[in-house]
């Protein structure tokens, strides 16, 4: 295994010195943040993970939300799916996960979207990014290690919904793949891995409409002395499973070769370790300033029985802000 990133390795010390800390690794694992959390600066960088946050107060917004979607142009996005398409029948990979950034304006500001925003994790970055991710990575409580993947959404306006999804043989082959694989990464981390939640259903509002979600929960049992290997085991364990396919490597080869643009922070990993527990997200539903304005990074998992226009749509239905 190659040398730590001496973010990482921050970690661990951290880790095993009970100091609480924040983190932030983008989608390479080439950059760490790493905070102690009386030492964030929350002019800076705000977060809320699961009730743990450095809010003082709330910011007052009058306006209601405004939101312009420019969509990636379809011929990118579908030159890139048939690349995609390719290798799956070739057996390079059995799910990748793709996504393109979108265009979108808005009248609220990067931290007035953190504000609005209704999510178990949010991050907000000045002047670089705000995430909202419904999307748990792993958390660890009294020694046990759980990951949520989150693989299948559908509108919940269409009649049958949840049925639906759940019958769909293209979403239950997605699941039962990332499921594997996050048991097999759970594997070099800890003992004992198990299944204790299997395709379960959760309901999530934006500001468009309502979106049907299945997860599944995957747990595994680590060594007490864990904190002071936390920067170790995340590092094994990424980049995410969700936001990549199986198999991992050869998979990000071809998501590097797909995409043709820079992931940055976007499907990357932020948490806290509070000193004994830690929970973390993954970095999805993802609004980045760039010099061109605001782009909003979207996706979903492609298999062989994957159709391009209902891909094309499930990412446009994944560009939103959940508000009230």
């Amino acid at each position: 295994m190659p040398p730590l990133n001496t973010g990482f390795e921050k970690m661990n010390q951290f880790g095993k010195e009970g100091i609480p800390f924040l983190f932030v690794i983008d989608f390479d694992g080439n950059q760490v943040i790493v905070s102690p959390l009386d030492q964030v600066d929350r002019s800076l960088m705000l977060y809320s993970f699961n009730g743990k946050s450095n809010l003082d107060k709330p910011m007052s917004i009058k306006d209601n939300l405004a939101f312009r979607i420019t969509p990636v142009d379809r011929e990118r996005y579908q030159k890139a799916f048939e690349l995609v398409q390719q290798h799956l029948h070739y057996g390079d990979s059995f799910l990748l996960n793709l996504t393109m950034p979108s265009a979108i304006e808005s009248n609220y500001s990067l931290q007035e979207i953190f504000y609005s925003a209704h999510a178990r994790y949010k991050l907000w970055m000045k002047d670089r990014f705000v995430v909202f991710s419904p999307e748990t990575f792993v958390t660890i409580k009294e020694n046990v290690i759980r990951s949520f993947p989150m693989k299948g959404t559908i509108d919940a306006s269409i009649a049958d919904a949840e049925r639906k999804l759940l019958e769909s043989e293209k979403e239950l082959a997605e699941h039962y793949t990332i499921v594997d694989l996050i048991r097999n990464d759970l594997s070099m981390v800890s003992k004992n891995v198990r299944v204790e939640r299997f395709r379960y259903i959760e309901r999530l509002e934006t500001h468009r409409h309502c979106l049907l979600q299945m997860s599944s929960e995957i747990a595994g049992d680590l060594s007490p002395d864990y904190p002071e290997n936390i920067g170790t085991i995340l590092s094994k364990m990424l980049p995410a499973g969700s936001i990549t396919g199986a198999p991992k490597k050869k998979t990000v080869e071809i998501i590097r070769q797909a995409e043709q643009y820079e992931r940055g922070f976007y499907t990357g990993v932020m948490g806290v370790f509070d000193g004994t527990n830690l929970d973390s997200a993954v970095m999805i539903r993802f609004v980045e300033q760039t010099p061109g304005g605001l782009i909003y990074k979207s996706g979903g998992g492609i298999t062989t029985q994957s159709r391009c226009d209902e891909e094309y749509q499930e990412l446009m239905d994944k560009i939103y802000v959940p508000v009230a």
